[in-house]
């Protein structure tokens, strides 16, 4: 039994955890992330990963394949070999539907319009018309625990949700909530200027009394969120000390190396604001192999940007190197894809095959569908 306060630090390895479970992170990146994402989920689910996750950690365009997986979660049909026969109806269809349907540009037009209305309510609205409807966080399964990053702009924190708590280490736990889904993966995915920030009001006594808050005053109500990618665009932080396995799609851009710099404020911000997240990816993703260097973990990590080759596995499905570069420098928004989809999600099925064959499982034993 475990106290309050080891429960919101289980990440940190001084409290003397073992390591242990199957962790999936899936970061930001907008829809092409999501759908990425999915095409993943594909190729886990044929190999029978689903079933042994403990946890998913997500962040950003990651929290909506996210949080479509986690609703779905109670209705899937799992056969012996722990497949989801029913994974392409209650998964990928949805995800498919939702690429279909722009949110941003109607969203930020709407928030600019009408009094009252914030951008970030815009894009909650939609969530929940299109995928989550009234569900909360208790609506999802105990088991794997889903968990939602966002990025607190008062604590400079992350912030947890999942169905036992919304936590933030420097405010405290916040138990068995019933926040809406659909508000969870919007503060995950408020990129930033356009859909942030988003606005959460718990009340004062949902609040564990035994760990102190020791922030001034006010800094609870509201708190202020914003993308989890702004913190931890991999969504590492939530698993990375305490599970054994890590797998990590990573279906983020790539910030380029443009001949000039823009200087126009809007344009501009635009650019200093992929430099940031292009560093705090990069720094995620050393820890991440320098943990598989050392053995601190075992798994594999794949990205939209990752090639074929840079897994010297000797029999990986065919996808053509260029179309995997022009599937990585699809912009990072929740615009609708097109035609894009059905390549996203291929590429993501294949990559994540060849890393999965590669670092996980025996290759000679899951041959993968065509």
């Amino acid at each position: 039994m475990t106290t309050p306060m080891q429960d919101l630090l289980a990440h940190d390895p001084t409290d003397g955890r073992a390591r242990e479970g199957t962790a999936l992170c899936l970061s930001g990146g907008g829809y092409r992330a999501m759908v990425f994402h999915a095409g993943a989920l594909q190729r886990l689910n044929e190999l029978g990963y689903l079933k042994r996750l403990d946890f998913v950690s997500s962040v950003s365009g990651g929290s909506i394949t996210a949080g479509i997986l986690a609703l779905a979660w109670k209705d899937l049909t799992f056969d012996a070999e722990g497949r989801a026969v029913d994974f392409e109806k209650r998964v990928l269809e949805p995800v498919r539907a939702m690429a279909a349907r722009g949110v941003d540009v109607r969203s930020v037009l709407t928030g600019l319009v009408l009094p009252g209305q914030r951008i970030s309510d815009r894009v909650q609205a939609a969530y929940r018309e299109h995928l989550f409807g009234d569900a909360t966080l208790q609506d999802l399964p105990d088991h794997p625990r889903f968990v939602f990053c966002a990025t607190n702009l008062q604590t400079t924190s992350l912030v947890r949700f999942s169905k036992r708590h919304v936590a933030d280490y420097r405010l405290g736990l916040a138990r068995n909530r019933d926040v809406p889904l659909a508000t969870a993966v919007t503060a995950s995915s408020a990129f930033p200027p356009f859909l942030s920030p988003v606005t959460l009001r718990l009340p004062a006594d949902a609040w564990d009394p035994q760990i102190p808050q020791t922030l001034p005053e006010g800094v609870r109500d509201p708190i202020v969120l914003t993308d989890g990618g702004v913190y931890d665009n991999l969504g590492l932080e939530p698993v990375i000390k305490r599970c054994s396995e890590l797998l990590v799609s990573n279906g983020g851009g790539y910030v380029g190396h443009p001949g000039r710099v823009p200087s126009d404020w809007l344009r501009h911000l635009q650019r200093v604001t992929g430099v940031v997240d292009h560093q705090v990816r990069s720094l995620r993703k050393r820890m991440l192999v320098e943990g598989f260097r050392r053995g601190e973990f075992t798994g594999a990590y794949w990205s939209v940007r990752s090639s074929l080759t840079d897994y010297e596995l000797p029999d990986p499905l065919p996808f053509s190197e260029a179309r995997a570069r022009e599937l990585a420098a699809v912009p990072t928004r929740l615009a609708a894809l097109g035609d894009a989809t059905a390549n996203l999600l291929r590429w993501g099925y294949v990559i994540c095959d060849t890393a999965m064959r590669r670092w996980v499982v025996d290759r000679a034993a899951v041959a993968p569908g065509q």
